[in-house]
């Protein structure tokens, strides 16, 4: 175990080694003023976020992909169309409310939208497309024609939300479909989509286990659009107070103890119903409910460290990143805003889970590393648009509308598998690290270029929306690749045999 702790901790660290690098070099420029102080909270920070991943992902195998395959699983051996769709539709709930990166979204817009009423909204949202989702999969419906669609409606309900006036409500819908997808959510989802696909089965499977996190990060979209609907007049946004706290121990455990009542709330709800599953339908062996109750501690410790560190050290200097940046001159947030998207994608703990799944399932055809690079580039791009974008001060709309019609098109000329693992990786990339370091960093610059929060709603957020759009196309265009060079191949190999036949007809002759 411990070994494995260990090479979980390695990887950690490659991840959150540039983050920390971009950091100190900035300490060491006229471009933003960091304290000395400042500086040491954020190496803690970065030591505690190491060591919180490398927690987090041995938990997530231990116990969250574990636990998502036999729910899956054994709904399929009970053949209730019913149960399956009841309890689907509650673990959606569940791991929604216990997703973390949802309360620091919700936490960050409490002055326009109670946190409670967004947060189980936006798990009806979840609840009701993993039921849509599952139900793809039982009876082998196209991902494309159902996204197809889902986007549709969900321009149709934007096109509403403006014309009700709530315009400002589009940047936080679309950021409510990134942030539902993270650390909790994505193992179980993802182990769940493989556990029904297996059990099922077909020369499919494969495909048909991805695709889950997609529809699921629609939901919450439509879900947020419809409050929007609901609600009147324009809505205020405070500017918020992310500095770093002077006493370090006493912030450190308050957050401590506030993350960690959280936590154990999130992973309770969750736990709590697996058992109830576990008791009616799966009974696992004592051996494998041990090594799944060791799975949660790890993953319970792995996300308090993690999400302190987060809030502690990542949040403040990230808003005091952006605000000085910004200051300084706006061009120069657009540069940042890519190599931050570059690097912070490799610290998001769900990113990991879910390439690491894509070669399992794959057989190594779509390799963790080309995956990662993908990733990488196509966060750091949608990083810099929404910088253009916060400088120039112009609708979401201009880039979600030609992003989503761009990716849905592509789905047409790629494999299957590519298109449903694109849709997965834009809900994944927009994890913890997106909503409490780059929307911070976002908040800064727009307080600055603006002279207050006036414009934060419409132009900071909507960030973590386009993190999870441009890996559709980046993705995408890695199995148009792939498709490009087995054809090329394919012709070479056929050319060579064509000359074969004819050299031995010469000879013949």
């Amino acid at each position: 175990m411990l070994k494995l702790l260990w090479i979980k901790i390695k990887e950690a660290l490659m991840s959150v080694l540039p983050v920390t690098l971009i950091v100190m070099i900035l300490f060491f420029t006229p471009l933003v003023n960091l304290t000395n102080y400042e500086l040491i909270v954020f190496f803690v920070s970065a030591f505690l976020l190491i060591l919180g991943i490398g927690l987090f992902n041995l938990g997530a195998d231990l116990a969250m992909q574990p636990m998502g395959e036999q729910v899956g699983s054994s709904l399929m051996k009970s053949k209730k169309i019913k149960i399956i769709v009841l309890v689907c539709f509650v673990m959606g709930l569940l791991i929604t409310i216990a997703e973390p990166d949802l309360s620091v979204l919700a936490s960050q817009v409490k002055e326009v939208i109670h946190p409670t009423l967004l947060i189980f909204s936006v798990g009806i949202g979840v609840g009701l497309f993993l039921v849509l989702a599952i139900l793809k999969i039982i009876f082998k419906k196209d991902l494309s024609l159902m996204l197809m669609f889902f986007y549709m409606l969900m321009f149709a309900l934007a096109g509403l939300v403006i014309l009700n006036g709530n315009g400002n409500f589009l940047a936080l819908g679309f950021d409510s479909g990134g942030v539902t997808t993270g650390p909790i959510t994505v193992p179980f989802i993802m182990a769940l989509g493989v556990g029904v696909a297996a059990t099922i089965g077909g020369r499919n499977s494969s495909e048909n286990s991805f695709g889950l996190i997609a529809l699921c990060s629609v939901g919450p979209i439509l879900a947020v659009f419809l409050l929007g609907i609901a609600m009147k007049g324009d809505i205020p946004y405070t500017d918020p107070n992310y500095e770093v706290n002077p006493n370090f121990w006493g912030g450190f455990f308050q957050t401590l103890g506030s993350v960690s009542k959280e936590v154990i709330t999130a992973l309770g709800l969750i736990v709590g119903f697996f058992l109830i599953i576990e008791l009616i339908f799966i009974k696992l062996p004592k051996k494998k409910l041990i090594q799944i109750g060791i799975g949660i501690a790890y993953t319970f410790i792995g996300l308090v460290i993690f999400l302190t560190a987060v809030n502690i050290g990542f949040l403040p200097i990230g808003y005091k990143m952006g605000k000085a940046i910004a200051a300084f001159h706006p061009a120069y947030l657009i540069v940042f805003g890519f190599v931050l998207g570059f690097v912070v994608v490799l610290a998001e703990p769900a990113v990991h889970v879910l390439n690491k799944q894509v070669e399992e399932v794959t057989n190594g055809g779509v390799t963790k590393r080309a995956m990662l690079i993908a990733l990488a580039i196509g966060v750091g791009i949608s990083i810099g648009l929404s910088m253009i974008r916060l400088t120039f001060d112009f609708s979401i709309l201009y880039y979600i509308i030609p992003g989503y019609f761009i990716s849905l098109g592509l789905s047409f000329f790629v494999p299957r598998m590519y298109t449903a693992i694109a849709f997965d990786s834009g809900g994944v990339a927009s994890g913890p690290l997106t909503s409490s370091f780059i929307l911070p960093f976002a908040i800064g610059a727009c307080i600055t270029l603006y002279d207050g929060p006036s414009k934060v709603l419409n132009d900071a957020f909507g960030i973590v929306a386009m993190v999870a759009m441009t890996p559709l196309i980046t993705i995408q265009l890695l199995g148009f690749k792939a498709v490009f060079v087995k054809r090329v191949k394919e012709k070479t190999r056929l050319k060579k045999i064509i000359d074969a036949d004819d050299e031995q007809i010469i000879n013949f002759m």
